[in-house]
């Protein structure tokens, strides 16, 4: 591993070539703030794939692109005069200390449910009106429940036990079943919602992240569908004319080579 001396000479020479691609390339110099966001986001994505196939390789890879848009924002926001980079670094780091008074105060904690329900105090103190005001809009549907349920358990507003939960997610599973027999959609919708959230939340009881969970079950799913149709393509035919009996043989096959 390098020093830190020599950490802060790599993050120094990034700097640099920042500096250097801003004032010389075409494209660099286009972008601003807008037009970085989706590619952020893009790039974000693809540090997450990387983290669930655990390739380290490719999350230092990723982990790259990510930094390199966190300091293509603060050039841009040094020559707006709104900040630099070292804006950035600072107010994280007093953002850290300050949301850590049991490391650099004299505020005591027992355990990790104590230091989440502190940082969500403080958050409070500085002067946010709602706990859920630090969760994105944009944030996709199932990790936004996710952190919806966590802010809100940082204050204390949570089940008690796990089976407490699980029979709330019989009891949603339930009146979703009554309202797709009473052929009501739009309830039906609801209902279902209420199904996903409840089931998310019984997620965070049992230790599993719903949003890696989910994207595990779905690489599995194309793996094993993708394995089906190369048999049959093996055999010279197109899903579409296989019957599912026959299908289903391959299917079951792919099951023990992907699980």
């Amino acid at each position: 591993m390098n020093t830190r001396k020599e950490q802060l000479a790599a993050f120094n020479r990034l700097l640099d070539i920042m500096d250097e691609l801003r004032e010389k390339c075409p494209w660099d110099k286009k972008q601003t703030l807008e037009s970085l966001r989706h590619l952020t986001i893009e790039e974000t994505y693809e540090l997450t794939d990387a983290i669930l196939d655990n390739d380290l390789q490719e999350i230092k890879k990723e982990l790259g692109d990510v930094l390199l848009h966190i300091v293509f924002y603060a050039k841009i926001g040094s020559e707006k005069k709104a900040f630099d980079i070292a804006d950035v670094a600072n107010s994280i780091s007093d953002k850290l200390i300050d949301r850590h008074p049991h490391i650099y105060g004299d505020v005591k904690v027992e355990n990790e449910a104590d230091v989440k329900r502190n940082w969500e105090n403080l958050k409070l103190k500085e002067g946010k009106t709602s706990v859920l005001e630090g969760v994105p809009k944009s944030l996709p549907a199932v990790v936004k429940a996710s952190r919806i349920q966590e802010k809100v358990a940082g204050v204390g507003f949570d089940w008690e036990k796990p089976e407490q939960v699980w029979e709330k997610v019989q009891e949603e599973l339930t009146e979703l079943n009554e309202e797709i027999k009473a052929g009501n959609t739009k309830n039906t919708e609801k209902e279902f919602g209420d199904v996903l959230f409840s089931m998310i939340n019984y997620a965070r009881f049992i230790n599993v992240n719903p949003e890696n969970a989910l994207e595990k079950t779905n690489k599995k799913f194309i793996n094993r569908f993708q394995y089906l149709e190369k048999e049959a393509k093996n055999l010279n035919k197109k899903l579409s004319d296989m019957t599912l009996a026959e299908m289903d043989v391959f299917w079951e096959a792919s099951k023990k080579l992907y699980k």
